[in-house]
C-alpha cells in the first residue's frame, strides 16, 4: 500500500503545480470567467467516461497495469500543455490528462484490495493524505514558477515540472508496485463482467450505495464550485495573484493531510464512518457560508480551513463506506462509477458555479454551495439511520 500511496502523491504534486495557473492562463486567452470554469471541468468530463472503463478494466486485468498507462498519458498530457499557444490547446490537453485520470479509482481499488473492512476508512484516509500532500507541494511550487503577478504568468515551466513529477511517479510504479488483486480474483471478474450501462444500473438499483454516490455527487458538486472559482474569487476580494492562491491551497492540503492521514482512522473507529461524514457535510456548509461573507483575508483563511476540515472527514468516509458495499470482484467497477459521479459532479460544479460568479457576483457560488450541502446533511442523516438501524437489528439477534 505504501508504494501506491507514494505513486498518487508524486502524480498528484504534478496535478497540483497546475491547479492555481490554470484560471489565470485561461484568462491570458481573453477567456470569460465561465470559460475558465470549464477549462477546469474539461479533465472531469473526460474522467467521467473513462473513469467506469478502467474501474471495470482493472477488475479483469489488474490494478498495476492501469495505473502505468494512465501515468504515462499524464506525462505526454502535461508536455502538449506545457507547449500551449492556444485556448483550445489547454482544453485540449486539460481534456488527453482526463482520458488518463484512471489513477484515483484504481488506487482506491488498490487499497480495498489490501485493507480489511474495519480498517478501510483508514486506508482511505491515508489514501485522502496522499492526495493532500500533492495538494500541498504542487500549489506550492506552481505558484513559485508562475510567480506572484497576475498579469505575467507563463505556464511552459511549470507544465514541464508538472510532466517530471508524472514521469517520476510512472518510474516508481514501474519499478516497485506490485499487483494486488490476485489471478484467481481477475478471472471471477472476466467471467462475471458485465457491460458499463449495466454496472451504472446495478450500483444505483441498490439504495444504499445510490444514496451514497448522490451524497458523493453533492458535496463533490459543491467544492468544485468552490475549487475553480476561488482564484477568481481571491482576486476580485483581494487582489491576490497565482502565488497567494497556491498558498492558500498548500494550507488547504496541510489541513487534509493532519485529518485524513493522522486523525480520520482513530475517529471512525470511535464515532463510525456515518457520523463522520454528517459531522464533514455541516462543517462543509459553515466553511462555505462564511468564504460567502468574507471580507477579509483572516476570515477566508479560516473559512478555507473548514472546507478542509469537512472534506477530510466527509470524504474517506463516504469512499469507504462504498467500498464495503461493493462485492470482492467489483471494487474496481464500483469504485470507478462513484469516479465518474465525482467526475460528473467536477463538471457540472464549475459550470454552475462559473455562471453564478457571472451572474449574481463573487460570493453567490458559496452561498449556492452551502445550501447544496444543507441536502448532504440531509442525506448523511439517512445513512446515520441506516446504520443504526442496522447495528439494533444486530444487537437484537
Amino acid at each position: 500500500m505504501l508504494i501506491m500511496l507514494l505513486v498518487v502523491f508524486t502524480d498528484l504534486v504534478g496535478f497540483g503545480v497546475i491547479i492555481p495557473l490554470l484560471p489565470f492562463y485561461g484568462e491570458h486567452f481573453g477567456a470569460a470567467p465561465l470559460a475558465v470554469t470549464m477549462l477546469l471541468a474539461t479533465y472531469s468530463g473526460l474522467q467521467l467516461v473513462a473513469a467506469p472503463l478502467w474501474g471495470r478494466l482493472s477488475d479483469r486485468i489488474g490494478r498495476r497495469p492501469i495505473v502505468l498507462v494512465s501515468t504515462a498519458t499524464s506525462v505526454a498530457a502535461y508536455l502538449w500543455l506545457a507547449h500551449a499557444d492556444a485556448l483550445w490547446m489547454l482544453f485540449a490537453a486539460r481534456a488527453l490528462q482526463g482520458i488518463s485520470a484512471g489513477n484515483i479509482s484504481v488506487a482506491q481499488a488498490y487499497i480495498a484490495d489490501v485493507t480489511a473492512p474495519e480498517n478501510r476508512a483508514k486506508g482511505m484516509g491515508l489514501m485522502g493524505a496522499a492526495l493532500g500532500l500533492g495538494f500541498i507541494v504542487g500549489p506550492a511550487i506552481g505558484g513559485a514558477l508562475a510567480g506572484g503577478d497576475p498579469n505575467a504568468i507563463t505556464v511552459a515551466l511549470p507544465a514541464y515540472a508538472a510532466a517530471g513529477f508524472s514521469a517520476l511517479a510512472l518510474v516508481l510504479a514501474t519499478l516497485l508496485l506490485k499487483e494486488s488483486l490476485p489471478p484467481e480474483r481477475r478471472a471471477e471478474a472476466a467471467r462475471h463482467r458485465i457491460g458499463r450501462i449495466a454496472q451504472i444500473r446495478s450500483a444505483f438499483a441498490r439504495p444504499n450505495l445510490r444514496r451514497l454516490m448522490t451524497l458523493f455527487f453533492t458535496t463533490t458538486f459543491a467544492f468544485a464550485g468552490m475549487e475553480t472559482t476561488f482564484a477568481l474569487w481571491a482576486l476580485a476580494r483581494f487582489g491576490w495573484g497565482p502565488r497567494q492562491v497556491g498558498e492558500l491551497f498548500a494550507m488547504v492540503g496541510i489541513v487534509l493531510v493532519l485529518i485524513q492521514g493522522g486523525l480520520i482512522g482513530r475517529l471512525t473507529k470511535r464515532f463510525g464512518e456515518p457520523r463522520m461524514l454528517l459531522a464533514g457535510t455541516i462543517t462543509i456548509a459553515i466553511g462555505l457560508a462564511l468564504l460567502a461573507a468574507a471580507m477579509t483575508p483572516i476570515v477566508g483563511i479560516g473559512a478555507s480551513s473548514l472546507l478542509a476540515l469537512g472534506m477530510g472527514m466527509a470524504q474517506p468516509s463516504t469512499t469507504s463506506l462504498i467500498s464495503r458495499e461493493a462485492r470482492a470482484t467489483e471494487q474496481g467497477g464500483i469504485l470507478g462509477v462513484n469516479q465518474s459521479v465525482g467526475s460528473l459532479a467536477r463538471l457540472l460544479g464549475p459550470a454552475v458555479a462559473g455562471s453564478a460568479f457571472s451572474l449574481g457576483g463573487p460570493s453567490a457560488p458559496y452561498i449556492l454551495g452551502a445550501a447544496l450541502m444543507l441536502v448532504s446533511s440531509w442525506l448523511a442523516t439517512r445513512v446515520l439511520r441506516r446504520h443504526r438501524a442496522t447495528e439494533h437489528a444486530a444487537l437484537a439477534l
